[in-house]
């Protein structure tokens, strides 16, 4: 079956008669479309952006974490290349998706869940491929592949947080904040140690 097929299927189905939650994923497209994608890269964080950062870190399980401010793309690529895809960060949050994955799974059919986040996620990725060339343009910037790290991982944060409202979680949850922190116009850049890098 091809995603087209699956988001007539989707859109055709009473969502929110039957899953409340899913009209609010819906919804959520919305907000992936206002948001300033990598507006205020290279920008100092504001005290707003510092504090959802630590609230995000302690969440996570680093509550001595702190935001570390990232200035240019060179210092961007140098974060990139030393993230440890295993690190206990990233197990953190693999651990967190799956807990939220088994939490939807209780009320909503696994099959409904997938096509709900692939409309998600496919969405995500026009409006963020078009944000991503256009900060590209403006920084002089034609690294394909620091173009394509910068889409995946904002397209990654907007499936988690589109999880989190899946399964009726609070906007207190680390993918929610995560999600925050991208609609501040910056590039969280992932966790070394207890620092949370964010261009």
């Amino acid at each position: 079956m091809t995603v087209n097929n699956n988001e007539e299927e989707f859109e055709d189905f009473d969502v929110g008669e039957e899953y409340p939650t899913l009209m609010l994923v819906a919804r959520f497209a919305d907000l992936i479309k206002q948001t300033r994608w990598f507006h205020h890269i290279g920008e100092g964080i504001g005290p707003e952006t510092v504090k959802i950062s630590r609230e995000y870190l302690d969440l996570l399980g680093f509550p001595e974490g702190y935001p570390a401010e990232v200035h240019d793309w060179q210092d961007a690529i140098s974060c990139l290349e030393t993230n440890d895809w295993n690190s206990p960060a990233w197990e953190a949050e693999e651990q967190l998706a799956a807990s939220l994955t088994n939490s939807a799974l209780e009320f909503i059919e696994e099959d409904i869940l997938e096509i709900s986040l692939t409309n998600i996620t496919g969405k995500a990725s026009e409006f963020i491929t078009n944000a991503v060339e256009s900060a590209s343009i403006r920084w002089g910037i034609d690294d394909e592949e620091l173009l394509r790290a910068a889409i995946g991982q904002a397209v990654q944060a907007c499936y988690q947080a589109a999880l989190v409202i899946a399964a009726g979680e609070e906007e207190t949850h680390p993918f929610a904040l995560k999600f925050r922190l991208y609609e501040s116009g910056h590039w969280p850049l992932g966790v070394a140690g207890n620092t949370l890098n964010i261009f």
